[in-house]
């Protein structure tokens, strides 16, 4: 059973909510909101698409509540499940009670029966919660047993010898060549940044280099402790050395330490290996003195620093004092992976200064052609998708100076959600999103978690099917939502403040930017989800398509100016709603 509903479960479960149960339309409103019901409306009144009728409306939330349609426990959940449950004829109800009984209850009228299980506790997959939808004739996926599993609960895991991956490209074995050649050359001592453009494989090719390199320390009880920037980036970083542990031939198992999201590490279970860590659990446990930490620590064999322009921070500069007090002084070879455009890029070098580092960049075949725009020999060889960029340009030009954020230097929260609420600009967002093509792929990052959400709706409520991931998205439902979107199952998948960095969805075809933003680095990083190119199983080209043209930071343009100038886009439009069919045919 695939852990995303199909069209016929929507369809099914619709149909019977209106036409065998004859829900209220006033309990199917509760679930949205009367308010956000009404700002609904008069969107779909804009877009010519008329009032939604009741069957819409229940199609709507199922897409909305997906599986979690009759879980939980708040008012509107259950005064839907009492409504549906008097509805069974009497008989059927009482076994339903019988195989369900309420502790401490002895219930023998059928008449207060529905109210009683409408309060039993929900528990996605429990016994009742399948009890209830095949009773009432809804399919068994609304129970939640079609959610899959978290596999990535435990705190160790040791990787099997033995799989096959696909070769590096020749740039890639370059660099390999060169980190391998910089850390036998300066042992302990090395410091390197590498500098690769996202989507070119630098995770790859820094956990083939270092695992080569470890491979005999590994014996020795010495630990590859990975830093990555969240959850996300970490299974990924766990996922590439799986990979590579078992593509090489190498007699033994290597053990993987999950040190980031509250997992604890046992001291019995500490044997060397690789320990993949964010730098907030590294920054909590050296403050709370963790013994494993410190086993760690004293016996690193060497460092990885995923995102590496966060390590001037002052979490860093606490983890390196530690690692001096229990490693010495010379520490332990120490790289940094970076997504940067250039060669001359100010983050990087400021990265290379600081530390002293060697930079280690691909090798290009014609480099003078290459020096100004190495990213062109990137996308002519088809290892980035070719980015095509739709500036959207309908809209008053709006001054942001007095919202901006002091701690990131952004724009504000409070700003973002001002542009959440501009009802004008979220008609234009919709009537674009409306003319893409059925069957694409298109990420979407929202100005809230709200406006995500929003969004979402109104999508689906035309007929696009669409889902919403935030940092609250419980894990085993944001698998399900990434591998639906990778699949085709979504068309549309509405995000904000995640799906930046360790989320890999090569067939992306469409990046649409709403929320603004002036930091360059999370500007890259958002795009760069979609700019995998063919020779590594993504696309030709991708649509990028920001809302953001007539938002000004000091008289200035935002983040994506310096993209299109620092990325030398050579496909750069601004559209409006009139335009917006000519160039979706374009390419």
């Amino acid at each position: 059973m695939s852990g995303f509903l199909t069209e016929n479960e929507i369809k099914h479960t619709a149909e019977t909510l209106i036409n065998v149960y004859k829900i209220d339309r006033n309990l199917l409103i509760k679930f949205i909101g009367t308010d956000k019901y009404k700002q609904m409306n008069r969107m779909l009144g804009d877009l010519k698409e008329g009032k939604m009728d009741d069957y819409q409306l229940a199609r709507m939330i199922v897409l909305e509540k997906g599986m979690f349609l009759f879980a939980g426990s708040n008012d509107t959940v259950r005064d839907l499940r009492t409504l549906l449950l008097k509805q069974l004829k009497n008989d059927v109800l009482i076994h339903l009670y019988g195989r369900n009984p309420i502790s401490n209850r002895n219930i023998q009228s059928p008449t207060y029966m529905p109210k009683a299980l409408a309060s039993k506790r929900w528990v996605m997959g429990g016994r009742w919660a399948r009890d209830f939808v095949q009773t009432l004739g809804f399919p068994l996926a609304f129970s939640g047993i079609s959610i899959p599993k978290d596999h990535s609960t435990d705190p160790v895991q040791d990787i099997e010898p033995r799989k096959a991956v696909p070769l590096l490209v020749e740039y890639q074995k370059g660099l390999k060549k060169r980190m391998l050649s910089v850390l036998n050359k300066e042992q302990k001592k090395t410091r390197c940044v590498v500098t690769l453009p996202t989507g070119g494989g630098k995770t790859r090719v820094a956990v083939e280099s270092f695992i080569d390199w470890m491979q005999p320390r590994f014996n020795e009880g010495k630990y590859l402790l990975w830093i990555a920037q969240g959850e996300e980036l970490c299974e990924q970083a766990i996922s590439c050395i799986t990979d590579m542990w078992q593509e090489r031939e190498f007699p033994e198992s290597l053990r993987v330490y999950r040190y980031f999201g509250g997992k604890t590490i046992k001291n019995e279970s500490l044997i060397g290996g690789a320990v993949i860590s964010s730098i907030q659990q590294l920054y909590s446990r050296i403050q709370s003195n963790d013994e494993a930490l410190n086993e760690i620590l004293a016996n690193c064999g060497a460092m990885i620093i995923d995102e590496a322009h966060h390590a001037t921070t002052k979490s860093y500069e606490l983890l390196f004092n530690k690692c001096k007090e229990l490693a010495g002084e010379d520490l332990f070879p120490i790289c940094g992976l970076t997504a940067t455009p250039g060669r001359g890029n100010e983050e990087t070098m400021n990265l290379v200064n600081q530390f002293e580092a060697y930079l280690i960049h691909p090798e290009l075949p014609d480099m003078k052609r290459y020096q100004l725009n190495p990213l062109l020999y990137f996308r002519e060889e088809g290892y980035l998708a070719e980015p095509i960029f739709l500036l959207h340009e309908n809209g008053e030009e709006i001054e942001v100076a007095d919202y901006i954020d002091d701690v990131h230097d952004d724009v504000s929260n409070e700003f973002l959600y001002e542009l959440a609420n501009n009802e004008k600009r979220n008609l234009q967002i919709i009537e674009y999103m409306r003319s893409i093509p059925l069957g694409g792929s298109s990420l979407v990052y929202s100005c809230t978690v709200e406006h995500a959400k929003f969004l979402a709706m109104i999508m689906n409520s035309i007929g696009r099917k669409s889902a919403v991931i935030s940092a609250d998205t419980p894990k085993p439902i944001r698998r399900m939502h990434i591998a639906a979107f990778k699949n085709g199952d979504i068309e549309f998948l509405f995000n904000y403040g995640v799906l930046t960095t360790g989320f890999d969805a090569p067939k992306t075809n469409h990046i649409l930017i709403c929320r603004p933003t002036s930091s360059i680095i999370l500007y890259e990083q958002m795009v760069g989800r979609g700019l995998r190119g063919e020779k590594f199983g993504g696309t030709e080209y991708c649509k990028i398509v920001d809302f953001s043209k007539n938002i000004k930071l000091h008289g200035e343009p935002l983040a994506y100016a310096r993209f299109i100038n620092d990325w030398q886009i050579r496909d750069v439009r601004n559209i409006g709603e009139e335009d917006i069919s000519e160039i979706l045919q374009i390419n």
